[in-house]
């Protein structure tokens, strides 16, 4: 991206409008912000939005922080009421009731347990039925809005108020899901895996290709939440970095079920550096739970070597 573009990408005007509820060091409302900066400032876009943070911290009726049109879905029903309303567009066209000359996108978010766990099965469909849509999942890593309850998302170990750490548990005992794959594994044209602040530039123009490739597509979007994680509010630059140096959260895309990993560390950083800060981890830092460092390592360097290995297998 050349200097000049910087600059007008950084003055297109918000389409999602300051005044909102989200906590002070959350990531998921710079995922909206810089995700909705890459629509054309001359295209409408509907907006359908999980249960969760986002959604009871955005819209308080009467008030709302989104520009464009929005509907407010169940846990289970934003890409299912995505798809109806992409439909309804498309039909409404061909019956000359709407101009064929605007331009509507269709973008769904959800927090990873309206994506994850309790979405799965309509964004699933969403993806196998080829309706033309981007689905972006602000991953935060547990049921943030409602008591900070483990995911299929949340790492293991992690400390959370369903996977307590503690004398019978070491916190979360399972390894979290991959959803980046398993949306990759439907065929769709365009899924990528990116983060809020680290990499503006990677941001951007992930979501830019997703809005505008034709067909489902989605992004798996890091997104910390202070409160569940447990760090400092100004410490969301530096945990977002942390999670790429570590290739904790590596960054890539897949575009026609080829990988591409957009960004490799030039010095991949031990994984004690991303979890110090949090305080879901602290307890793997006690005397005698070296173990669990090590066993957090081993998962980390086995995922990344997949993604390495997939990226040379897909562009032979």
């Amino acid at each position: 991206m050349s200097y000049n573009m910087k600059e007008v990408v950084a003055n297109k005007p918000s389409r999602f409008a300051e005044g909102h509820k989200m906590c002070a060091g959350c990531g998921a409302p710079v995922v909206a912000r810089h995700i909705l900066r890459a629509l054309k400032e001359e295209d409408h876009a509907v907006i359908s939005c999980a249960t969760g943070c986002m959604e009871v911290s955005t819209f308080t009726y009467p008030y709302t922080s989104w520009t464009d049109s929005f509907i407010h879905s169940a846990f289970e029903c934003a890409s299912s009421t995505l798809s109806g309303a992409e439909a309804a567009y498309k039909s409404l066209k061909k019956q000359g009731k709407l101009p064929n000359d605007k331009t509507t996108k269709f973008i769904a978010f959800g927090g990873d347990g309206g994506t994850y766990d309790i979405g799965l099965q309509s964004l699933s469909g969403a993806m196998e039925r080829g309706h033309d849509l981007t689905y972006v999942c602000y991953d935060n890593g547990a049921y943030m809005n409602t008591g900070i309850q483990r995911s299929s998302a949340t790492p293991k170990f992690a400390d959370t108020t369903t996977s307590p750490a503690g004398t019978v548990i070491p916190g979360k005992m399972q390894s979290r899901k991959d959803l980046t794959t398993i949306l990759a594994a439907h065929h769709i044209k365009y899924a990528a895996q990116t983060i809020a602040m680290a990499d503006f530039r990677d941001l951007y123009e992930k979501a830019e290709k997703a809005i505008y490739t034709e067909g489902p597509t989605f992004l798996n979007v890091l997104s910390p939440c202070p409160r569940g994680w447990g760090y400092d509010t100004s410490d969301l630059m530096t945990i977002n970095k942390l999670a790429v140096q570590t290739c904790y959260w590596p960054l890539y895309e897949v575009v026609d079920g080829k990988y591409k990993i957009t960004n490799k560390p030039a010095k991949k950083l031990p994984i004690q550096e991303f979890l110090r800060p949090q305080r879901r981890f602290k307890h793997m830092f006690k005397p005698g739970n070296e173990w669990m460092i090590e066993e957090f390592q081993k998962e980390v360097d086995r995922r990344w070597q997949e993604l390495l290995d997939l990226e040379e297998m897909t562009n032979k």
